[in-house]
């Protein structure tokens, strides 16, 4: 019997639909999945939705299970949480976490999901890239007891980066934003939060989340001397300007890039990207995370909602689809 199911694609910059697309019968080692929920990765999916990847990035942007091509016609994301329908014995009927876009059934190599903990809410685990980002970005930055740390842009990444390094014994972590409503997400994340002109300067440690310019310097700016910026902003096709004259050199700082796509070369002898992504789901047993999901809508409403998120309409941090039985 033929299967279908119905994804999101984006047909051109700027423009998304729902497609019907066949479905293939699960074969040896493979698992037919039922998606229950996934999660919009605000930043990355609305430079995707605008079409704003760099033809020299195509490659390195790629999705796990993406179709197509940028700027498109393409089927991407990479957020999705669902119910196992066929496959092994040991995951037929488990929630899983997948690296796929937005669809409603879809078939991979059961290597490729991840099993959910019992106490982990299926709707809390779409978050799981992107903690899974957070963790490798904790990796790269290297944080010691008692430092002084900011994150420089409290978006879907920057607060997970912040709800990370809240669990570091004695580090002072603030949270800077330019959005006031940002404060109420970091206090439910038991972390401080700042204007970037009222941020607490004297940082051993900055990780900019921001992805503007003025983000990155300021970033600078509250650094100690030989104090870190970790950059994890993706600036797609856009130049970036920083201020490396004035102290830079004097005070001798360091911009490190980071980037989820490997493991943190701190860790990578000793643990694979599985390990990375089972630690990510551990994480999220704490509820404390549910303040990075802002919003849910139906599966249906995703053309129109993710031109509302690219056009600045909705502040969102992850915008959760809910995939409706039937």
């Amino acid at each position: 019997m033929e299967r279908s199911a119905r994804a999101f694609w984006l047909r051109e910059p700027g423009e998304g639909e729902v497609r019907q697309t066949a479905l293939a019968e699960p074969g040896p080692g493979e698992v037919l999945v039922r998606s229950l929920y996934s999660g919009v990765s605000r930043g990355t999916e609305t430079l995707v939705f605008r079409g704003g990847v760099p033809v020299s990035q195509h490659q390195a942007m790629r999705a796990p299970f993406q179709e197509g091509e940028f700027p498109g016609p393409v089927k991407y994301g990479y957020l999705n949480v669902g119910l196992v329908e066929q496959g092994p014995p040991e995951l037929l009927g488990r929630t899983v976490f997948c690296l796929y876009p937005h669809q409603t059934r879809y078939v991979v190599p059961a290597t490729a999901v991840t099993p959910v903990p019992d106490d982990v809410p299926a709707g809390r685990a779409v978050l799981a890239g992107t903690v899974e980002t957070a963790v490798n970005a904790v990796w790269d930055a290297g944080p010691q007891i008692g430092d002084r740390i900011a994150v420089v842009g409290a978006g879907m990444i920057g607060c997970s980066v912040a709800a990370v390094l809240a669990g570091v014994p004695g580090a002072r972590v603030q949270l800077v934003d330019v959005d006031p409503a940002r404060a109420a997400v970091a206090e439910a994340l038991g972390v401080g939060f700042a204007h970037p002109d009222a941020a607490e300067g004297g940082c051993d440690l900055v990780v900019h989340a921001s992805a503007t310019e003025a983000g990155l310097a300021r970033s600078l700016e509250l650094l100690e001397p030989e104090g870190t910026v970790v950059e994890l902003s993706w600036y797609g096709d856009r130049r970036v300007s920083l201020p490396l004259g004035e102290a830079f050199h004097s005070r001798r700082l360091v911009v490190r890039s980071s980037q989820v796509g490997t493991v943190s070369p701190s860790r990578r002898t000793r643990r694979t990207c599985a390990d990375r992504m089972a630690l990510a789901l551990r994480l999220l047993a704490d509820p404390v995370y549910d303040a990075l999901v802002t919003g849910e809508s139906d599966f249906e409403e995703l053309p129109l909602l993710m031109k509302e998120i690219a056009g600045g309409e909705r502040s969102v941090l992850c915008h959760r689809i809910a995939y409706r039985p039937g």
